[in-house]
């Protein structure tokens, strides 16, 4: 019998890992209703709402507003974020930032407004162009707080060091890492993704699910991250189908939105590896949101990275309920890319073909996104890395598989 227990050759952990977390997480329905007594107790009074004009038009960022303001505090608004937020996109909110005064920014909504506010509250601080701040460079700051208060169950940003820019003039989809981008205080409340339709309920859970395994297989995992991947992989096996069947089902809601914030506390504290680095060329170039264009590549890049890792992707496998410790490693570490190609399935993931990407387009770009993929730095943590050759290859092969 195989056992369950981390697999990872002990040299691997010789290291100190170095750990990092929002200083105050409100995690439970209800919870942002506290949202104003956490930005007073942090001794700030002039927050900027980061959001979309979705949730402006439903009523919750101005629920949200009310909020604050019965707590005494002078809130301004900014709504005018984009999805997969832009250089462009960044300087209206820059304006807004300023001529509010603002001494914090709330990123209100799913992965795109949080990582708006993120870039804001640096650029805000320290000037400069976002570029600057692309990886390999780590920023340490100075920045302005950001509390997050996510809507979507999936990115995991309420609790990462990373914020995600694309070059407006490049369609470079930019990796931004440092403590700068790390919230402050995150508020989860399960109550704010009840209405999250089926599409992007499946694309924030597949999401979530990447950077879990991502985390645990990563060549930065540690045994922090470890346990809480291993953690958010089990629960969102359990529950990821039966929010997307039923969206007012609010356990399986619930269950989701700790498992993405557990998952985000791992990658954070771990690293991504080739899906997200294959993943951030085709949301520039293609516009697919972030967490379809993972799922397009998951089952693929996995097959891929087996052979590296077979115990590592075998854990994952038990966790998620697609394998038992009666299946050896090898087989276990297959049965977890069968399982993630009928996740797929069911969750109707479109291949890039049936998107409707243009398939001259894709193989013309294809070299470039390969590229840009290498130098996000993310395929470096994978179990197997790639060349840009194979690369190129693994591009071709999703698209109409």
């Amino acid at each position: 019998m195989q056992s369950t227990a981390l697999s990872l050759p002990t040299e691997r952990f010789s290291m100190t890992a170095s750990l990092s977390l929002p200083r105050i997480m409100r995690i439970g329905r209800g919870a942002a209703d506290e949202l104003g007594e956490v930005i007073t107790g942090l001794g700030l009074r002039r927050p900027l709402i980061v959001t979309d004009a979705f949730l402006v038009g439903t009523g919750a960022a101005e629920r949200l507003t009310v909020t604050l303001k019965d707590a005494g505090l002078h809130p301004g608004l900014f709504s005018d974020t984009v999805p997969d937020p832009t250089t462009d996109s960044l300087a209206a909110g820059l304006k807004a930032l300023h001529d509010h005064e603002a001494d914090a920014v709330i990123g209100f909504g799913g992965g795109s407004p949080v990582d708006t506010a993120k870039a804001l509250a640096l650029l805000g601080v320290q000037g400069g162009a976002m570029r600057d701040h692309k990886a390999p460079r780590v920023n340490s700051g100075p920045a302005l707080p950001v509390i997050a208060v996510p809507t979507t169950a999936g990115s995991g940003s309420e609790a990462t060091q990373f914020t995600i820019i694309t070059d407006s003039a490049t369609d470079e989809k930019m990796l931004c890492l440092g403590p700068a981008f790390l919230p402050l205080a995150a508020v989860i409340d399960v109550e704010l993704t009840m209405s999250m339709p089926p599409r992007l309920t499946a694309d924030t859970g597949i999401d979530a699910l990447t950077h879990a395994v991502e985390a645990y297989v990563s060549r930065k995992a540690n045994p922090f991250s470890d346990s809480l991947a291993l953690t958010a992989i089990a629960t969102i096996g359990r529950h990821l189908r039966r929010a997307y069947v039923n969206g007012a089902d609010v356990p399986a809601r619930e269950a989701m939105m700790l498992a993405a914030t557990q998952a985000g506390i791992a990658f954070s504290n771990s690293s991504v590896a080739l899906v997200h680095g294959m993943s951030r060329p085709i949301g520039a170039h293609f516009h697919v949101a972030h967490g379809l264009s993972n799922a397009m590549l998951f089952p693929a890049v996995t097959a891929f990275s087996v052979h590296a890792a077979p115990s590592r992707y075998a854990d994952c496998a038990r966790a998620l309920g697609a394998a038992t410790d009666a299946d050896g490693d090898v087989r276990a570490a297959g049965k977890l890319v069968d399982a993630l190609h009928t996740l797929c399935r069911d969750l109707d993931v479109p291949t890039p073909r049936d998107y409707g990407i243009d398939q001259d387009t894709w193989t013309r770009l294809t070299p470039l996104m390969a590229e840009q993929a290498l130098a996000s730095g993310s395929p470096a943590n994978n179990p197997a890395v790639p060349t840009a050759d194979e690369i190129q290859g693994l591009y071709a092969q999703i698209y109409a598989p």
